[in-house]
């Protein structure tokens, strides 16, 4: 690992998305991969509740509890000296303003997590203008919310019909101003995501919302091609690839590039 590499913050991320630098970013749950993609040059490592698919088993994130989170941001913040560290607040943490408080100080001091990461717009913006006015960084997820898919009836695009876009265009602005560092925008189309990107001072990282977001992230286990999903917005990394190392420096590279995601990757 290059001991000199500058540590990675939500300044920095600022800074990247002011230069037009395109900000790399993946799920992680252990000290080993955590250790890697740091080396590989990831900028953002996500202890995602995606846990809970991809290490528990389990049909969704609904069932991760907050030990579960915190036992797992612990062993990847130990191992990521240069990447910034995000932590999922899992399902029913931050129902309240006043429950958001404690389980992401929670995630900090016992997890060590450097932002928090909470799905919802503009219901959340006082949750949101609470933790920052606390010292607590946060990140907004908008868009697609897996916490609640058997609500939304499962896992489809965002912002096709008008009332949906404007819905999530304003919950982007609300976040923003009541405090969020940063937003995560999942699932939506293409033409929203790169309006959304625009219009906001936040970085802006996209999972199937097209190449016009500020970064992009995936899930581990789904860009190495181990997961056993096959998601449009997904590419299989490991596939001409020398190394597990050598696949996430080749998805670091595209997403910098913007070659990924390419155009069969996004939703109209």
């Amino acid at each position: 690992m290059n001991k000199k590499a500058r540590k990675v913050s939500v300044t920095t991320l600022r800074e990247m998305k002011k230069s037009g630098e395109n900000i790399a970013m993946l799920t992680s749950y252990d000290a080993t991969f955590s250790a890697l993609l740091d080396d590989a040059g990831i900028d953002v490592q996500l202890i995602g509740d995606s846990l809970g698919m991809v290490i528990h088993g389990q049909e969704s994130t609904v069932s991760v509890t907050m030990e579960n989170m915190i036992y797992h941001t612990q062993i990847v913040r130990h191992a990521a000296t240069r990447s910034l560290v995000i932590a999922d607040m899992p399902f029913m943490s931050y129902a309240t303003p006043e429950q958001a408080m404690i389980n992401a100080a929670r995630l900090m001091s016992e997890g060590n997590a450097e932002v928090v990461k909470m799905e919802g717009g503009e219901w959340l913006a006082e949750t949101i203008a609470l933790l920052s006015s606390r010292g607590i960084p946060v990140c907004a997820h908008i868009g697609l919310l897996p916490q609640s898919v058997h609500k939304l009836g499962g896992y489809r695009v965002h912002g096709r019909d008008k009332a949906s876009a404007e819905q999530i265009l304003k919950d982007a602005k609300v976040v923003e101003a009541a405090g969020a560092e940063m937003m995560v925008i999942e699932l939506v189309t293409r033409e929203l995501a790169a309006q959304i990107s625009k219009q906001i001072s936040i970085p802006v990282i996209g999972i199937g919302a097209g190449a016009d977001c500020d970064g992009q992230v995936l899930v581990l286990h789904d860009m190495l091609g181990i997961g056993g999903r096959y998601m449009k917005m997904c590419k299989d990394f490991m596939q001409g690839s020398s190394s597990i190392k050598n696949a996430i420096e080749t998805y670091v590279a595209e997403v910098k590039t913007g070659t990924f995601p390419a155009d069969q990757h996004g939703f109209d």
